[in-house]
């Protein structure tokens, strides 16, 4: 008999963990204003679930007698906050995920920051979820970052949102009011693309209408969160769609096996199925689905594997795999919203780094066609987007890539912008659509190229980037070294920033926006000057790293010298040929570099020249004299 009881319950355990194993999975992040409740929210769920064990129920109270918000009471939301700044200050600053699980089904949660200024955590947090929460202070209503949440939940793929209006006992759990703050809510998402919007009064500290109904609210017929979240129907977005698999890597252990790696974005592929390189359209047919487990039949959204190819064709790490009658989209431009993470604001032109799925790439937004208010959805016009900011805009990359648009394929169809200089990540993007016409323009093939216009010339182009302050000297040694390359017979050209500012430049202005565009365009000038076959010198204060690296990664590595014209402020303004510095500090110049605007030193200059040690005729030989070491023009 007892053998048969501990063979029964075995056979009970082992039917509990299947069931487990089939119970679906939910996504869903809180979010909202600051201190609006949602971390308490979160732990109010583990309580009341029971998965809080022992230890930590003693850990958290003693952490609410010493962190805690509510009195005598266990503070749910030291849970989840768990860095010592976030209790300090009693927000939440990282996002946190935390796994519960009903009778009905599994969730993973993720808790984000309310601040502001972590904003672009938030959208981390939103990148993979299935339902937003968010929540409002019943005695504040719907906050301007509740709004911001609510517009990047539905920019980011979620069709599903609950607006919790929390703290519904510190109104005397007020109907009236509850309904006012639904009814705004409500006008407003009207806007946004969710599937559906149930709005819940609850209040997270207490308890009422998270699991379990509340006695308080009689009035209120609708379901708690919980019921909801378990009964909320979540559409296969993935499973669905077309077979995708970035290649994170080439699988080559031996001369006998060539595998390529990755996670299956979406859809789903079978062994002699046809797929193909995305990018360079060549086609073959899936050989083996091989796994750590063995090889298998088939293998779906989320499955990490191995495939190989009937056919030797050349896929790398970047490439997309796609079914070969489904294929995705292959452009070097395209159309996006972006939300801004940075301090340092995005400037049209600036090149960045784009990362998409496995690829990475060179890439930089070439037009911000509007930002968008998330109040009122309104489009603004905008040269530059600042912190939390989000515009819809043009991208253009340094290659073709492939992608779907993101509110098909949102592992495809979305991106981050990568500073090249900090590597930083300070944007993300969803792609919209790419832009057709950029594939009706090519290449024309030339028959006379750099290198026999530089023969003819008996000279190596190459481009002398002077750059320094306002005043330095940079115009003067340029003019005295392109005389002396003149009287050598070289073929020289000068871009002066004065000169260019009267014609291919007259209409920008000093903003930074305006100064990055302005050196874009000197740089591609001179690349083309570089083609023709001369030596141009280029006289830019061109106050910023980035845009000195975009000009030097234009031409060849030995054909670009940064010379850095190095003089002190000080000698600048007492030199002040043209009484800048004076208007500048009276603040009848906005904008100057030096002043009011920054000025990032070159790190790693070829050519550095002290203008306080010698004389410009000095630094004109000095010049020179690396130009003949480095092979530019003849000893």
């Amino acid at each position: 008999m007892a053998e048969l009881a501990i063979a029964e319950k075995a056979e009970a355990f082992v039917d509990y963990l299947a069931a487990q194993e089939r119970k679906g999975l939910l996504r869903f992040l809180t979010c909202g204003s600051v201190d609006d409740g949602k971390s308490t929210l979160i732990g109010r769920l583990l309580y009341d679930t029971k998965l809080i064990f022992e230890d930590q129920l003693a850990a958290l109270e003693r952490d609410s007698r010493r962190h805690g918000t509510t009195g005598e009471d266990i503070d749910l939301a030291l849970l989840v906050d768990g860095l010592e700044a976030e209790r300090e200050q009693g927000i939440t600053i990282d996002v946190a995920y935390r796994f519960f699980t009903t009778d009905k089904r599994k969730f993973i949660v993720a808790d984000t920051p309310g601040h502001e200024q972590y904003t672009r955590n938030m959208a981390t947090g939103a990148s993979t979820a299935d339902v937003a929460v968010l929540l409002v202070d019943a005695r504040h209503g719907v906050a301007v970052q509740t709004r911001r949440h609510a517009f990047i939940a539905s920019l980011l793929g979620i069709r599903h949102a609950v607006l919790a209006v929390n703290k519904i006992d510190l109104v005397d759990f007020d109907q009236d009011r509850f309904e006012e703050i639904r009814a705004d809510f409500e006008c407003f998402a009207e806007g946004l693309k969710f599937d559906t919007l149930v709005s819940i009064p609850l209040s997270a500290r207490y308890g009422h209408n998270v699991l379990g109904r509340s006695d308080s609210m009689p009035w209120y017929e609708g379901p708690t969160l919980v019921e909801h979240l378990e009964t909320v129907q979540i559409e296969d977005r993935v499973g669905d769609q077309p077979f995708r698999m970035p290649v994170q890597w080439v699988n080559r252990p031996d001369l006998n096996f060539r595998g390529f790696s990755g996670t299956i974005a979406s859809g789903a592929v079978h062994v002699g199925d046809s797929v193909a390189s995305a990018v360079s359209g060549r086609t073959s047919t899936v050989a083996r689905i091989v796994t750590m487990d063995g090889d298998l039949p088939e293998a779906g959204a989320g499955d990490a594997v191995t495939l190989t190819l009937a056919d030797e064709i050349d896929v790398s790490r970047g490439d997309l795999l796609a079914a070969a009658d489904a294929r995705p989209d292959v452009a070097d431009q395209f159309s996006a919203h972006l939300v801004w993470m940075s301090d340092v604001p995005l400037f049209p032109g600036r090149p960045y780094l784009i990362k998409i799925g496995a690829k990475s790439i060179t890439a930089s937004v070439t037009e911000i066609k509007h930002k968008i208010d998330v109040n009122s959805f309104e489009q603004l016009a905008a040269k530059e987007l600042h912190l939390n900011e989000i515009g819809v805009v043009n991208v253009s990359l340094s290659a073709p890539v492939a992608f779907d648009p993101y509110e098909r394929n949102r592992d495809t169809g979305a991106f981050i912008i990568i500073d090249r200089q900090t590597n930083a990540t300070v944007g993300a993007g969803m792609i919209d659509f790419a832009l057709r016409r950029a594939t009706n323009i090519h290449w024309q093939a030339l028959d006379v190229d750099k290198a026999s216009r530089s023969a003819l010339k008996g000279q190596k182009p190459a481009i002398l980037w002077f750059t320094g302050l306002s005043g330095a000297g940079k115009s003067t040694v340029a003019n005295l070294v392109e005389k002396r390359l003149h009287a050598m017979g070289r073929h020289t050209y000068v871009l002066d920033g004065d000169n260019v500012r009267h014609g291919l430049n007259r209409d920008l202005g000093f903003t930074d926006a305006d100064r990055v565009e302005n050196i874009r365009r000197v740089a591609e000038a001179a690349k083309l000057f570089v083609d023709a076959g001369l030596i141009v010198l280029v006289s830019f204060i061109s106050p910023f790293r980035a845009e000195r690296r975009m000009a030097r990664d234009l031409v060849g590595a030995d054909e670009f010298l940064e010379v850095f014209v190095d003089t002190p402020i000080d000698v600048c303004r007492t030199r002040d040929p043209k009484g800048l510095y004076a208007k500048a500090d009276a603040g009848q110049i906005k904008n100057f570099t030096g002043v009011d605007s920054a000025y990032e030193t070159p790190e790693h200059a070829e050519i550095r020249l002290d203008t306080v040690a010698a004389t410009p005729e000095q630094m004109a030989d000095e010049v020179i004299a690396e130009l003949r070491t480095r092979g530019l023009i003849e000893v």
